[in-house]
């Protein structure tokens, strides 16, 4: 664990140094072909630097933010578009590059529409903690669980832990930027579809990211050819396949193997079926409409069947999962053996000031 972190420090003190050039001087070029060649050795920079890192929770993150998050944004970036041509200064721009955050005042043409909760947000996310303590709490109980009761712990695990963690990882950001920012999450088990699930409630954060570098690009690519209000059938197919491939770019950080490309799979299905679902709602506007009692449900049921089917097998096939518990095990130990040491710590201070009192507890108390 020890060696991890040093490798944790080394490896964001060289992406902050990576940002700091991007911020200072590649902003100096012009847009275009100038400025994406000088972002190149950057974007190259952090696909490999999760390579340095080979634990689920901290490398798994990192590898997101930077080899997928923050090489769109750059990206972006290299066309004076995206989160970071509106950047105000140095702090910000490395800020929103290398986190999973969105500052509402730099768009708030697709904010997503919250649900009205009578319970606030702080009050959901430490609900959210207790119930992936609960289940990790459960995981001691794997080899007399059945193998779908598993898979679907897996399931309201990869929610709860990407939500959690992306909610932290914004923290310091919203308290040194002191932006609203937009949230990662909307609820996603209060989808009525597959549309609403993937567009405006799963992971917000990769779809604020892949609108402007794939489907905004490849709907215009379509446009002349199919009409406006087709080229988002395609552009929304090419979107999915995108995330998958980025998907199992993740993958080979977590587990290093070859990919199988299942969870390529998973999204092309996805994207065929919300491209469809699309079409679907042109064709019957106004005439019939499942209600979201009985919506919500068969989206969740699909999204968790097709997981279990294409998305999971590749990281239990792996042992990613038995990985990832592990490491939650070792992080808990190793956080109650600092814990014990600090206590220490502050007994041996404590003892050293009472020995400065003389010895004695009154002269202790009186000193």
């Amino acid at each position: 664990m020890d060696e991890e972190l040093k490798s944790f420090v080394a490896v964001w003190i060289c992406t902050i140094a990576a940002l700091y050039y991007c911020s200072s001087a590649v902003s100096a070029i012009p847009q275009g072909t100038l400025r994406l060649l000088a972002l190149l050795p950057i974007v190259f920079l952090f696909t490999v630097l999760p390579l340095k890192l080979s634990s689920f929770h901290i490398g798994g993150p990192t590898a997101f933010f930077l080899a997928w998050l923050g090489n769109f944004k750059l990206l972006l970036f290299a066309f004076d578009k995206g989160p970071l041509a509106q950047s105000r200064n140095l702090l910000h721009f490395i800020s929103v590059a290398c986190l999973p955050i969105k500052p509402q005042s730099l768009d708030k043409t697709h904010a997503p529409s919250r649900d009205a909760f009578i319970v606030p947000r702080y009050v959901l996310l430490a609900i959210k903690v207790v119930l992936l303590a609960l289940i990790f709490k459960a995981y001691e109980n794997r080899p007399y669980m059945h193998p779908n009761l598993v898979l679907a712990l897996y399931c309201v695990h990869t929610y709860l832990e990407l939500e959690v963690v992306l909610a932290i990882s914004a923290i310091p950001a919203r308290a040194l930027l002191g932006y609203e920012l937009e949230p990662q999450f909307n609820e996603p088990y209060l989808a009525t579809s597959l549309q609403d699930f993937w567009g405006r409630r799963w992971n917000l954060m990769v779809t604020s990211i892949l609108r402007p570098t794939v489907y905004h690009p490849v709907r215009s690519l379509f446009a002349p050819v199919t009409g406006h209000k087709l080229s988002s059938l395609p552009a929304t197919i090419a979107t999915f396949i995108v995330s998958g491939l980025m998907h199992e770019l993740i993958y080979y950080y977590l587990a290093r193997v070859h990919p199988t490309w299942e969870v390529t799979w998973f999204f092309v299905l996805h994207g065929a079926c919300v491209a469809a679902e699309m079409a679907a709602k042109r064709g019957l506007v106004g005439r019939w409409r499942l209600h979201r009692a009985v919506s919500g449900p068969l989206t969740l049921a699909f999204v968790a069947v097709t997981g279990v089917w294409l998305f999971f097998p590749q990281l239990t096939r792996n042992g990613v999962d038995d990985k990832a518990i592990g490491e939650y095990y070792g992080l808990v130990s190793y956080g109650k053996e600092r814990f014990s040491d600090l206590t220490k710590l502050l007994r041996w201070l404590r003892r050293g000031a009472w020995l400065e009192g003389g010895g004695s507890t009154g002269q202790f108390r009186g000193h």
